[in-house]
């Protein structure tokens, strides 16, 4: 993988500049839409590439903040059983499902109390988003092991995700 090619894309799919309101609730003249980037074959590829190198041998389970972080979790889990490594995918909703078993996290009855769990997401402003995934994936008896986003927009994640004990890395 290259990490210029995957800023390449980055920047001809998800750069958006003009006025928009973030995640976070700030202003912001740059907005990121990485799902553009993880949805497109040629980005999921380099993302995945760039990212399955950077987990943890004990990891097994890849989870993260439903949308955003959806498709880079299916794509590690094929990708790794490829390797001949399981790992097993759980996304955590913003609120709990209104119906059926009312689930914040879905794909946990897969695993194990205190399976590790690397959390994934396509782009972190403040990383208060990520914060909570990370709670509610605790939450389910997961041990969060580490943190990795595709892009890091460089206001405040690293240093909330740090600060609270986690390891995190961006990919960009």
């Amino acid at each position: 993988m290259s990490h210029t090619q995957l800023i390449n894309i980055l920047k001809k799919r998800s750069v958006r500049w003009g006025s928009f309101t973030l995640a976070s609730g700030k202003q912001s003249d740059l907005y990121v839409d990485a799902r553009l980037t993880t949805l497109a074959p040629e980005g999921i590829k380099l993302i995945v590439e760039a990212l399955y190198p950077l987990l943890r041998e004990d990891i097994t389970v890849i989870g993260g903040p439903v949308t955003g972080a959806d498709p880079i979790i299916g794509a590690l889990c094929l990708y790794a059983a490829q390797q001949n490594r399981t790992l097993y995918g759980c996304m955590v909703r913003k609120k709990p499902k209104g119906h059926g078993g009312k689930h914040w996290v879905e794909g946990i009855a897969n695993v194990s109390a205190g399976s590790k769990v690397c959390v994934v997401e396509d782009t972190v402003t403040t990383g208060g988003s990520l914060l909570k995934a990370i709670k509610r994936l605790e939450d389910e008896g997961l041990t969060v092991a580490q943190c990795i986003a595709v892009v890091d927009r460089q206001e405040g994640a690293h240093e909330l995700i740090t600060n609270a004990g986690y390891d995190f890395k961006a990919l960009t």
